[in-house]
């Protein structure tokens, strides 16, 4: 919580040396239509999410089952790990920064340097630096969901639905179906190792078209949008 608050402070400065504004340019306060709109993406992402392994389950025999050692500590640890991480990461990329860099050389420019630096920030936080495949496809991934959540930001001028999107693909992901680095979740796969098809297109299926669903979906979300009030509390 320390290093979020830090993060907010230092971003309070910026925003004020290089636009004289405050953290308002954030959208961080509360309305009805942004808590809204927050549920609405975040539910959104994470139904998505949880396709890639319905997938499994159904086309390639991988079983779940409810982690024997789930307790009310280990979903509020997962569950705080989870928020903590992505409030991290969205405050540095889709934060004040964005913002001035908006201010400074315009939305499209400012949206791909957001982008890039996502992709490449990913490279560090997966320990892959170094390996040329995985890095290609990470920042790949990475950056194009950078594009949607920055594109969410400037469509809004809110962190509430880049969040939203954020902590619903990584919390299903990571806490609700095990495929982390914080150890196990709600659900735990009872079969041993990765899944396995008898098909490569089935293979690629399941791995990238949740993916690219909840990208495609999402945007078109937005698309939807008119502008920055349909979030403002009026």
């Amino acid at each position: 919580m320390l290093g979020i608050i830090v993060q907010l402070a230092i971003s309070w400065l910026l925003i004020w040396l290089f636009e004289k504004k405050d953290l308002s340019v954030l959208g961080l306060w509360p309305s009805p239509k942004r808590i809204l709109y927050f549920f609405i993406f975040f539910l959104v992402t994470a139904a998505i999410c949880s396709t890639d392994f319905l997938m499994q389950i159904y086309f390639a025999n991988q079983k779940w089952q409810l982690n024997p050692n789930l307790s009310a500590t280990l979903i509020f640890q997962g569950f705080w790990w989870n928020i903590k991480s992505v409030l991290f990461e969205e405050l540095i990329f889709r934060g004040v920064l964005l913002y001035i860099l908006i201010k400074k050389i315009g939305t499209t420019k400012a949206i791909l340097l957001s982008s890039i630096a996502f992709g490449i920030y990913h490279w560090f936080s997966f320990g892959i630096f170094g390996n040329i495949i995985p890095m290609i496809i990470t920042f790949f991934i990475t950056g194009t969901m950078g594009l949607l959540l920055a594109y969410g930001y400037t469509k809004t001028f809110s962190l509430y639905i880049p969040i939203a999107i954020h902590l619903g693909w990584n919390l299903t992901r990571i806490f609700i179906f095990s495929q982390g680095l914080i150890g196990n979740g709600v659900f735990i796969p009872s079969n041993t190792g990765p899944f396995r098809t008898d098909s490569y297109l089935l293979f690629f299926c399941i791995t990238f078209l949740p993916m690219i669903a909840a990208l495609g979906f999402n945007y078109l979300l937005l698309r939807k949008m008119k502008t920055k009030q349909d979030l403002m509390f009026l």
